[in-house]
């Protein structure tokens, strides 16, 4: 792609600040107008989805990227390594979905909608922003370490908040179904995919640094 051919950053990041805030807003109002469940209880549902987290941090930092706010939290979402991590995480998200849970089950209306913003369009935005906008010339193979610290404590947190509430988000960790052996195992195949994915985005960061110094 040509460089005038290539949307300003800015409009890049406005366009992700409202899909993001919209489709995670409206993820939760669909949520608590559908289901029986109090509010929060719905509230702490909604927070245990690592599909809500990741567009949550794909949300944040987009505004934080747009708006450039002097605050700490500014520098930390702003490096190349975190904006990498986040992109790994969301892309996993909507690689999980759809080849694991789209066809267990079938939104409609409203649910559709936010269903597809943050498993299919929001990822690959955010994507395409890491592919066009990030700098990657600081990547490392042993930078992937790290990235498994976020889903390592989420998973902690899913499984002792589910052994109390009995809820769990998704089904392959559903330890009432499977229980722990069976859970333990999905769970390490799919700390096999983050590395294999984490892998994937140093590589590719590491061939376009090679490709623009060759210029």
């Amino acid at each position: 792609m040509k460089t005038s051919q290539i949307p300003s950053k800015k409009i890049f990041l406005t366009f992700l600040v409202l899909l993001g805030w919209f489709a995670l807003i409206l993820q939760y109002y669909v949520m608590i107008t559908t289901k029986k469940e109090d509010m929060s209880e719905l509230t702490i549902r909604f927070f245990s989805y690592f599909t809500i987290l990741s567009n949550l941090l794909v949300s944040i930092s987009s505004t934080v990227l747009l708006l450039k706010p002097n605050i700490a939290l500014t520098k930390f979402l702003s490096l190349p390594k975190t904006l990498t991590a986040t992109t790994v995480y969301i892309v996993i998200v909507s690689i999980i979905y759809n080849t694991m849970l789209r066809f267990v089950w079938h939104p409609e209306g409203l649910f559709k909608v936010a269903d597809e913003l943050l498993h299919l369009i929001i990822p690959l935005i955010f994507f395409i922003y890491w592919l066009i906008y990030v700098k990657k010339d600081e990547l490392q193979w042993s930078d992937f370490r790290p990235w498994l610290i976020f889903p390592f404590l989420y998973m902690v947190f899913i499984l002792l908040s589910g052994a109390f509430s009995g809820f769990y988000p998704y089904p392959f960790i559903n330890v009432t179904q499977l229980g722990y052996i069976k859970v333990f195992i999905n769970a390490f195949f799919i700390t096999i995919v983050f590395i294999m994915v984490s892998c994937l985005f140093i590589g590719i960061g590491k061939l376009m640094t090679r490709n623009i110094a060759l210029k």
